[in-house]
């Protein structure tokens, strides 16, 4: 229970303890995220807020109290808020859908930088297993130019992308419901870069983190014995959909970047190549069709 206090200060400090006890590593930028949510102040305005010790209505803190309570049980931030920011973009996520990281966002930066470097007008990028739509809006956003297609077969993800892209408005985002292996099929050979974050993690491997052993589809996180069930499909799917010299870039954990190459060299790729994010983990792979 927070205590009956009125001050931003004194709420976001009992907050923080609150969500510290539960074993929330990221506990006071949790509770200003909270206490931002209810009075509809950016970070910054809070943390300013803080300093000049404004006072808080009664409404307001016993809101504050709810949201901290469903935290402390480990319920995403996300889902409380309703909201995940991914790089210039923020998505409605909640229930049903894996919540984007920011790690991913590094990754996206490969196939956008991929598709900036590309010398036609319009080339054809395809995002499989959207999820929310973090990549695809992301890529249709920043390069406009690009016609993007983002794929989904899970209902409830599907609902969720859909709504992300009514909120961004990209016109050059196209949704398309369909398994990644047979997905559009009308595209096969002409796309320049395909991207996927696909579930990776071995069966057995159940996550550490409550909120993404609890919250997350399990759809979005398994990926089989060793995690790479759907990264030897993807190899199938990119290598039809991508014309000759197109990228390939793929998300997957810090110890799998050697036994992906292995997958991708045996499949008639060139140049499969593992890169490091910010931490200097392993994070995705890229690979050329030949």
């Amino acid at each position: 229970m927070l205590p009956p206090n009125r001050t931003v200060p004194d709420v976001l400090d009992a907050a923080a303890t609150a969500l510290s006890r539960s074993g929330i590593a990221t506990a006071d930028v949790d509770a200003e995220l909270l206490v931002g949510h209810v009075l509809r102040l950016g970070r910054g305005e809070v943390q300013a807020a803080r300093l000049t010790g404004r006072r808080m209505l009664t409404r307001d803190v016993e809101l504050v109290e709810n949201l901290v309570r469903r935290r402390a049980t480990r319920e995403p931030l996300q889902h409380i808020t309703g909201v995940a920011g991914f790089r210039r973009l923020e998505l409605r996520v909640g229930p049903g859908v894996f919540v984007p990281r920011p790690e991913t966002e590094q990754v996206t930066q490969i196939a956008i930088d991929a598709l900036l470097a590309l010398p036609h007008s319009s080339p054809v990028a395809i995002d499989l297993g959207t999820g929310s739509g973090a990549i695809a809006l992301s890529m249709a956003l920043e390069v406009p130019s690009a016609r993007i297609y983002a794929v989904e077969n899970s209902v409830d993800a599907f609902l969720w992308a859909s709504e992300n892209a009514r909120r961004v408005g990209a016109p050059n985002a196209r949704l398309v419901f369909d398994d990644l292996g047979d997905a559009l099929p009308e595209l096969n050979g002409t796309a320049s870069v395909v991207i996927s974050n696909p579930p990776y993690i071995p069966d057995a491997a159940v996550p550490l983190d409550p909120e993404v052993r609890f919250f997350d589809p399990a759809a979005a996180l398994y990926g089989g014995e060793d995690g790479l069930d759907v990264v030897r499909a993807l190899s199938s799917t990119a290598a039809r959909l991508l014309h000759p010299g197109g990228t390939l870039v793929i998300e997957h954990g810090e110890r799998q970047g050697e036994a992906i190459r292995a997958i991708l060299a045996a499949d008639g790729w060139r140049a499969p190549a593992t890169f490091p994010d910010f931490t200097m983990r392993d994070r995705a792979t890229t690979a050329v069709r030949a």
